[in-house]
């Protein structure tokens, strides 16, 4: 089992800015799409962001366009997600996800293969 690791997340007021950070093992994380997904207290796990393989495509969540920018540095196996003007509704557990050697980017939860064990991000109101 491939074990992704989330750091970066924290507890601020609203309209600041948070980048969690996603790293990986081994030499293939330039083949693997790879997403976020945030879980809020008793709901279910939400898709954020998605990228490629090679960063070249990315998909959002409507609730975060314009906020939040997904990219990842294959060099350093490691993705992150820039998440700006934070609101409180964006409180949750946040999540990496991957799927390796996949050209797509899966947009459910139950499409990915690899996960992280979570980064918890609140906003003060």
């Amino acid at each position: 089992q491939v074990q992704l690791v989330e750091s970066g997340g924290g507890l601020v007021q609203t309209g600041a800015s948070l980048r969690p950070a996603c790293t990986a093992p081994g030499p293939t994380f330039n083949s693997w799409a790879m997403g976020w997904f945030r879980q809020a207290p008793g709901k279910e796990h939400i898709f954020v962001a998605g990228i490629n393989y090679s960063g070249g495509r990315t998909y959002y969540a409507d609730s975060v366009k314009g906020r939040f920018t997904i990219s990842r540095d294959n060099d350093k196996n490691t993705m992150y997600m820039q998440m700006n003007s934070l609101k409180p509704e964006d409180t949750a557990d946040y999540y990496c996800e991957a799927r390796a050697y996949s050209a797509d980017v899966p947009l459910l939860w139950d499409d990915y293969e690899y996960w992280g064990q979570g980064t918890q991000v609140t906003v003060s109101s």
